[in-house]
């Protein structure tokens, strides 16, 4: 919570610097409550509720968020997803960044969801990567779960991967380079291994990967592969992946598919907060 905390400081920092919100300063009373609504406006995978709850309880801690939907739901378009009461200042200031965040969140949630769904029945499993908005990791690597798909390691602390920059700053033997993980890294840590030519897979199997990540082969590539390293070793597959690939690499015996596409690229979904009245107009004549 203190990561998600320091986000929601810096997001609510950018839009008020040191005056604050001078549109609702000027037209809100100090003391005035009210509700607002939050609704989808398309079809979606809801994620990162809790995150946008507390933007709101951030702001003022007696403030009210309820979600008539829990993450990983599936909306199937406009529907009302959640109620806040608070201040009405808390609803106003607190909309755009809690917004921007749930937007987000809810977008690689719905990315992901169509991903898991291509290979569902398979057991290709769908991972994500470090191709993260700064601040965002345990968000986005949250909303992709609850799309269905799966994670890669969180961050350099917590899985080897040589990667091709690691391999020519260590002279490029890649088996080398391998039995050097495995001798320095901490016992429990998994090895894997990038490779982008085929010759390169028998020296990763040899140095003891754990993992082979395949990198921006095709697909007769990564058929070769598979019959190289004939089950002796997991394989993963990333670059140039998109959806409508998924169900071709299903097929060919893979391990894994990684995919940046999930966290750095899922659009942003529609989503509005609209502040509830408190009194219906009167219209005229009735």
């Amino acid at each position: 919570m203190d990561f998600l905390d320091r986000l929601i400081d810096l997001a609510l920092d950018e839009d008020l610097s040191a005056a604050g919100d001078v549109t609702t300063q000027a037209l809100i009373p100090e003391g005035s409550r009210g509700r607002a609504e939050l609704w989808a406006k398309e079809p979606l995978v809801l994620a990162g509720s809790a995150a946008f709850a507390r933007v709101f309880t951030r702001l003022e801690a007696e403030a009210e968020v309820r979600f008539t939907a829990s993450d990983g739901t599936r909306i199937a378009g406009r529907q009302a997803l959640a109620s806040v009461e608070a201040r009405l200042r808390t609803l106003l200031i607190g909309e755009r960044t809690a917004l921007n965040i749930l937007q987000r969140t809810c977008g690689i949630a719905t990315l992901a969801a169509r991903a898991a769904d291509a290979v569902r029945g398979t057991p290709l499993r769908i991972l994500d990567t470090r191709k993260t908005s700064p601040g965002m990791r345990a968000l986005s690597k949250e909303a992709v779960r609850a799309g269905g798909a799966s994670n890669h390691r969180f961050g350099l602390f917590d899985g080897v991967l040589i990667k091709d920059n690691h391999l020519v700053a260590v002279g490029g033997d890649v088996e080398a380079a391998v039995k050097r993980a495995r001798a320095h890294a901490p016992q429990l840590v998994k090895v894997e291994v990038e490779v982008t030519r085929l010759d390169q897979l028998p020296a990763a199997i040899a140095g003891g990967a754990d993992v082979v990540l395949l990198d921006n082969m095709d697909d007769r590539q990564v058929a070769e592969a598979v019959r190289m390293a004939a089950g002796r070793i997991r394989l993963e597959v990333s670059g140039n992946v998109t959806v409508e690939r998924l169900p071709r690499l299903a097929q060919l015996g893979i391990d894994f598919v990684s995919m940046g596409a999930l966290t750095h690229s899922a659009r942003a979904m529609d989503l509005s907060l609209e502040i509830v009245p408190l009194v219906s107009p009167r219209h005229p004549g009735r």
